[in-house]
């Protein structure tokens, strides 16, 4: 079964205090406390490109949503534009086009309730 990233790194760590903190001299597995500690270094590069990553990705959100407010604003103002031209209005087919209801093809809200008894 695979251990969880966060497990691993955990694991490692534990180790890594361990054999510093009580045999830090001695060697284990053919390998030194410094040999060990350069061989799973990439482990935990790795770990620090992963939560750079994704700062970066909330930054980029953030700023597309930034953009999205500045986008949508501009957008309103060329709808808004449609409905009031004279030519085209919010009956024309641009409006449709633009994936607004024309003002035709609304429904009035009339309902015509049946009484129950």
């Amino acid at each position: 079964m695979r251990k969880a990233p966060k497990d691993v790194a955990a694991k490692l760590t534990t180790i890594l205090n361990a054999w510093k903190t009580l045999q830090p001299a001695k060697t284990f597995g053919g390998m030194t406390y410094d040999q060990f500690v350069a061989k799973i270094q990439p482990s935990f590069d790795h770990r620090k490109t992963i939560a750079d990553l994704q700062l970066d990705l909330i930054g980029a959100q953030d700023r597309r949503d930034d953009a999205d407010k500045i986008s949508l604003k501009a957008a309103a103002l060329v709808v808004n534009g449609v409905k009031g031209d004279p030519t085209e209005g919010d009956n024309s087919v641009l409006y449709e086009a633009m994936g607004y209801i024309r003002k035709s093809a609304r429904k009035t809200g009339l309902t015509h309730k049946t009484k129950s008894d």
